[in-house]
Order: structure tokens, then C-alpha cells, then sequence
């Protein structure tokens, strides 16, 4: 029954042979993944693909055959299951259709958002649910949880669900990125290498072969001779953006990070939160209390360093140009003011962006960001970082 995957992993261009196959077949029948669709497709991909550039081939080929397994009849199973509270709760979300999402009007701007939400919080006494214009829940009112509204206030919800926010009126917690990922560093690695300039620095630990031949001709006895070790001499300043729409890519952050620390000895990094502002910091557990500020930043690395930002820059465009645009706090100025800053301090510069390049167009805001940095943007491929390197290079 498993005939289509291989025959599809094979049009696909995976190079899985019949012996893999047949391995697959037989570790199936031990019983290890029964009934659990996301370690079949681990145990699949595990037996059948051998180099991790067909990774992306495997995965193609996986969903052309398993199309559908995993969903599920809500009207076969609501009924029989003993649902938790949250789940509950939630049910009371509204599901949208694009007309329905259309006849809702933003508010007009973000400072007339701003003045509306002053006014609710003065006149609302109570919890809403459902409604379109309190502070409450699973409405298309511009305030609140669990509803939809295209440019709104969110708060009291837990996660990002449509990415329309202006603000965000809750104290989120982001984890730090992993530096010791090593799964697909690899060919991460490799495009990185590009960005190298030599110089042997620190203890003179590696044997010089030349020199040893030369001095024991001289000496007439063995004189073995070291110098310091070649080094990548080149400087980097990593400022990586966490939570809110980066949590679907942080494992290709993290393996990004995680290359950038190996290859590059002299490398300083700094997280933010959608765009750069007056406050960075290197502990995310400690954002709000322990955070350096970006002119102390600016004043300590001098322009020798390479700046990278990395980011999907998926904001609202208030972020950008707007001084208090920022989602979680109040900024004195606008995002641009200090991205502007940043390009000018560091004239080695890009963005690296993990959102997908032809879905570019399609947000206001990394065309914003792309415009700022002067098209210095490449997305976070291969492709991509090896045409970033060589830009930084020159």
C-alpha cells in the first residue's frame, strides 16, 4: 500500500533505492509508529532520505501521497470526546469568510485607533463577547481576543492568529534561539564561508610545517615550529527578530544561528522584536528588565563590523514610520529612524528574510523595510545567503 510514496519519492528526484524501501517496510512492522501520523513521516524520512538537500523533494512527495491523512471529521468525534475548557472557549472564535472580512472597515489610521481605544476603556463597565465595538472576545470589534478585525488591538490572546495587530496589550515571554542546532547547518555553513577574510591571531598553537623543515635543515636536529592559528578575521553583529510571527521559522533561525557562531569568532548578536527600536537585548527571558540600549550598541561596534538583521519583517507599517506604532510599547521614534541609524553606522549591511521571496509583494511592510535598506534583502536560502555573502564581501 505504500507503493505510491516510493514511486513519487522517485518523480520527486529523491534518490531512495528498494533496499531503503524495503527497510521502511520492515521497520513498519515492528509496530513503531502505529496510529501516529507525525512519526510515520519521521520514520519515513529517516530511512529513505540520505542528504538534506532533498529534505524539501521528501516532503513534496510525502504530502502528494498522504494528502488529507491527517484530518479528522469534527462531526464524528465532538460528540465522543471530552473536549478541554480552552478548547471550548475557543469554539466561540468566528471563522470568516473573505466578504464578511471585507465589510469590516478599519478604523482609519493608527492614531484614530489609538483615540478609540481611549474612549472604550472609559466607557466599557463589563466583559462583551461577539460584538463589534467593546473590548471583548470572538467579535470584529477592533479590540480584543479571538476575533477578526484587519487593524485592531489585541489583548488577552494568547498567540497571533491573522497577524493584523497593531498592538499588543499583553507581556509575552520568547525563548532564546538554540546555538548548538546541528540539524542542516551543514549547507548553511558552507554559504556563510564566503563572508572570510584570514589572519592568524591568538597562541601560537598550529604547527607551521614550512618553518619546522626550514629551522631543522638550519639547526641540523629536529626544531619543531608553530604559529598562531588562521582565524576568520572578519567582524559580524547579528540582530536576530523573536516571537510573534517569527515562531513559525524558528528552526531555520536556529540553525542559522547556530552556523553563525561556529564559523564567525568575532560575532556579537542582539534580539528585537519586529524592528529595531530604542532597547535590544541578549536574553529574552529578561527583555523587559536587563535591556542595552541601541545607542550604546551603535557607539561600541564600529562601522568594520558586518550588520545583519534577520527577519520577516511582517509588521503593521505603523511600526515603521510611526513614533508609538511599536505592537508592545510606546516608542518615541518611528522603527525607520533607527534601521536608518543602523545603515549608517554599518555600511556592510543586509536583511535576511525567511518568508519565501515571491510572497514579498504581499506585504506592506517588508517592501517598507526592503525600500529602507535599499533592496539589500535576500531570503533565508541557500540561493539567498550565498548572494548575501558575496554583497557583504565586496
Amino acid at each position: 500500500m505504500f507503493q505510491p510514496l516510493f514511486d513519487n519519492l522517485r518523480q520527486a528526484g529523491v534518490p531512495v533505492s528498494l533496499r531503503e524501501y524495503l527497510g521502511f517496510l520492515s521497520a513498519l512492522k515492528t509496530g513503531l509508529v502505529t496510529y501516529d501520523t507525525e512519526a510515520f513521516y519521521y520514520l519515513a524520512r529517516t530511512i529513505m532520505v540520505k542528504d538534506e538537500r532533498n529534505l524539501d523533494k521528501f516532503d513534496r512527495a510525502f504530502a502528494a501521497t498522504f494528502e488529507g491523512l491527517g484530518e479528522i471529521s469534527a462531526e464524528n468525534v465532538l460528540d465522543a470526546l471530552d473536549l478541554p475548557e480552552d478548547w471550548l472557549r475557543k469554539i466561540a472564535e468566528k471563522h470568516l469568510s473573505d466578504a464578511e472580512k471585507a465589510e469590516i472597515e478599519a478604523l482609519g489610521g493608527f492614531d484614530a485607533l489609538m483615540d478609540t481605544l481611549r474612549e472604550r476603556l472609559k466607557e466599557q463597565q463589563g466583559r462583551h463577547q461577539g460584538g463589534n465595538k467593546w473590548i471583548g472576545t470572538a467579535g470584529t470589534s477592533p479590540f480584543g481576543a479571538y476575533g477578526y478585525n484587519p487593524e485592531g488591538v489585541r489583548i488577552g490572546q494568547t498567540e497571533s492568529r491573522h497577524q493584523r495587530a497593531v498592538k499588543v496589550w499583553d507581556k509575552r515571554q520568547f525563548r532564546n534561539l538554540d546555538d548548538n542546532v546541528e540539524l542542516g547547518t551543514r549547507n548553511i555553513k558552507v554559504a556563510l564561508k564566503r563572508l572570510r577574510r584570514w589572519a592568524r591571531d591568538g597562541a601560537a598553537v598550529e604547527l607551521d610545517l614550512d618553518g619546522t623543515i626550514r629551522a631543522t635543515a638550519e639547526h641540523g636536529y629536529l626544531d619543531v615550529q608553530t604559529r598562531p592559528e588562521r582565524r576568520n578575521a572578519v567582524k559580524v553583529l547579528l540582530f536576530l527578530d523573536v516571537g510573534g510571527s517569527m515562531d513559525a521559522h524558528i528552526k531555520v533561525v536556529e540553525e542559522l544561528f547556530s552556523a553563525a557562531r561556529a564559523e564567525f569568532k568575532h560575532m556579537e548578536y542582539f534580539y528585537f522584536h519586529n524592528c529595531l527600536y530604542d532597547g535590544l537585548w541578549r536574553d529574552n527571558a529578561r527583555r523587559w528588565d536587563a535591556q542595552t540600549p541601541t545607542w550604546d550598541v551603535l557607539r561600541t561596534y564600529g562601522s568594520d563590523y558586518k550588520c545583519i538583521f534577520v527577519g520577516d519583517a511582517s509588521m503593521s507599517p505603523y511600526e515603521i514610520a510611526y513614533a508609538g506604532g511599536a505592537s508592545e510599547f510606546w516608542n518615541e521614534e518611528p522603527g525607520q529612524t533607527w534601521l536608518e541609524r543602523a545603515r549608517t553606522q554599518w555600511p556592510d549591511h543586509l536583511w535576511i528574510n525567511p518568508v519565501p521571496e515571491p510572497h514579498w509583494p504581499y506585504t506592506k511592510s517588508i517592501q517598507m523595510i526592503r525600500d529602507i535598506f535599499e533592496d539589500r534583502m535576500v531570503p533565508m536560502t541557500l540561493a539567498g545567503l550565498e548572494r548575501g555573502m558575496r554583497e557583504l564581501a565586496r
